[in-house]
């Protein structure tokens, strides 16, 4: 294997973070910066982020590397970012207001319009839905609410590597997350464009397969270790996630659980060759070029948990696991997790949740404990659907902070899950592993991987089989 490194930008809605992996994308020791982003949200259901901002916390963490010396050797750039972010600029590419992010619940669609032609086709072409969420709702609202003209728009990573690149196409992976996107074609999609008010040019280029990214002067003469390095598109976190857990095809689905928590599952789709047909329950997006994932997503999951914890005023750690112990998971309580609404396609508000089946006899442990198993419940029943796509049972790879944290809820979803296959994937950094695979599956030419660097090894930490 050549000696070189690749530095994986994760540039997330809590914080964005650098940090250096070795030829077989695994983190190097001590070679981690990382800075905090604040998000501001309000009662209204707000939620933005100030871009400048964050562009100033990456380059923060680009210079605290540089200055360890971290950055020597760096051949290869790639970044997982967050989806659905969106950030109306001017004709000169200043922000006319926060980025909004994905979290934001405000977009609405415009008095008196109306959705797609035919819903169902809308959905198997974009594999979005006309939603809040995605641009086609947003950039009509977006218009009406700042009163101003944006000349464009972009997602977080264009606005980021435009300022540090200078050309900064939207990688077909980005722009899936926009609900925008024919993503079989991987052209922007017209009727989709045509309900979100926009033409072509006020949307990013779209980047080739083969396209690379080099810094500028002034931030090559900054980052003297970037100078030669090759930047990658980036690729959507739930899609680099994947890749990161060792989900690359269609025989193992990665259930992550962060702050929110997903189920997905990644299959090879070359462009232009048909798709599958999609469940109206279930999302699909690009890895890249090649392949889509299809999934769904959850507002419940480790923010969940830290809040039930906290109100049921439960201990943490291993007093909270000992007294799970006691509870089986499946027991009587009976939840809707939704506290904080639904993802698309629901439409249910926030402050949904439902607890049922408690007595007198019903434990602050045993509600947490349901709490938990109702999120259990609802992946179980979208991996289903997500199976219907494959016409075949799938292994299931867990990750994330919150399930890392909890050794009884990986067992409830062992049991939610059965008979499936469940193991745990400990790496904590399988955004930014997954964004340097897929780097490198796009790039072989900059790096020869040899037998020590295939996708299996490059994880620290692989999937560990549940007992």
């Amino acid at each position: 294997m050549l000696a070189m490194n690749i530095l994986a930008l994760d540039l997330g809605t809590s914080s964005v973070r650098g940090l250096v992996l070795d030829g077989a994308a695994k983190p190097l020791p001590q070679a981690l910066a990382r800075r905090k982003v604040a998000v501001a949200v309000d009662d209204d259901g707000a939620a933005t982020i100030d871009a400048p901002a964050y562009l100033a916390a990456l380059v923060e963490c680009l210079d605290e590397l540089s200055a360890a010396g971290r950055l020597d050797g760096i051949a290869l750039v790639a970044a997982s970012s967050q989806w659905h972010s969106v950030l109306p600029v001017d004709a000169a590419g200043a922000p006319l207001g926060p980025l909004v992010t994905w979290l934001d619940t405000r977009p609405a669609p415009l008095p008196g319009v109306d959705g797609p032609a035919d819903a169902d086709a809308f959905h198997q072409r974009t594999g979005a839905w006309w939603h809040r969420f995605y641009w086609s709702v947003k950039l009509p609202w977006l218009r009406a609410m700042s009163g101003s003209a944006p000349a464009r728009f972009l997602g977080l990573p264009e606005f980021v590597l435009g300022e540090l690149l200078g050309d900064a196409p939207m990688s077909v992976s980005q722009a899936s997350g926009t609900g925008l996107l024919d993503i079989g074609a991987l052209a922007w999609d017209g009727e989709a464009c045509a309900l979100a008010g926009v033409h072509p040019g006020e949307l990013p280029a779209l980047a080739p397969s083969d396209w690379q990214g080099r810094l500028r002067p002034e931030y090559a003469k900054r980052w003297p270790g970037l100078r030669e390095a090759v930047w990658a598109p980036p690729t959507g976190d739930g899609a680099a996630s994947n890749v990161g857990s060792g989900c690359e095809d269609p025989t193992r689905a990665a259930v992550t659980v962060g702050t929110s928590a997903a189920v997905r599952l990644v299959q090879a789709a070359p462009a232009g060759t048909p798709l599958p047909p999609l469940p109206h329950a279930l999302w699909r997006y690009r890895v890249d070029h090649d392949r889509i994932v299809t999934g769904t997503a959850y507002s419940a999951g480790g923010n969940l948990y830290e809040w039930a914890r906290r109100e049921l005023r439960l201990p943490e750690g291993t007093a909270l696991e000992e007294a799970l112990a006691a509870v089986e998971p499946g027991q009587e309580v009976r939840v809707d997790p939704r506290l904080g609404g639904d993802r698309p396609p629901g439409l249910a508000p926030a402050g949904s949740g439902v607890l049922g089946g408690i007595g007198f006899a019903t434990s602050a442990v045993d509600i947490f404990a349901g709490l938990m198993d109702g999120v259990c419940r609802m992946v179980a029943r979208d991996l289903a659907a997500i199976e219907s796509t494959v016409d075949s049972t799938v292994e299931v790879v867990l990750g994330g902070g919150a399930v890392a944290a909890s050794p009884w809820w990986r067992r409830a979803f062992e049991m939610a899950l059965a008979p499936r296959a469940v193991t745990h994937v400990t790496n904590p950094e399988v955004g930014a592993t997954g964004a340097a695979l897929v780097a490198l599956h796009a790039f072989p030419q900059i790096v020869r991987m040899g037998e020590g660097g295939s996708s299996g090894s490059a994880r620290s930490g692989g999937p560990q089989r549940l007992l």
